[in-house]
């Protein structure tokens, strides 16, 4: 199940899912100065974390590269 092909499908889906979050979460706020960088670091974290947790279910790219 846990192979170099999954662990590189999962850390791209990580990757993207920190960027999106720290992207989202730096929209919130009106002017950079009013970026709170440390809820953007600690929300992109945990994105990431759960994003990896997630890929434990599987991942259609590795799943379906098989068949």
């Amino acid at each position: 199940m846990i192979n170099r092909q999954w662990m590189k499908a999962a850390a791209v889906r990580a990757i993207k899912t920190v960027a999106q979050t720290a992207i989202a979460t730096i929209g919130t706020s009106v002017v950079m100065n009013d970026v709170n960088w440390v809820m953007v670091g600690s929300a992109s974290l945990l994105a990431g974390i759960l994003s990896v947790l997630t890929s434990i279910a599987g991942l259609p790219e590795v799943d379906n590269a098989g068949d």
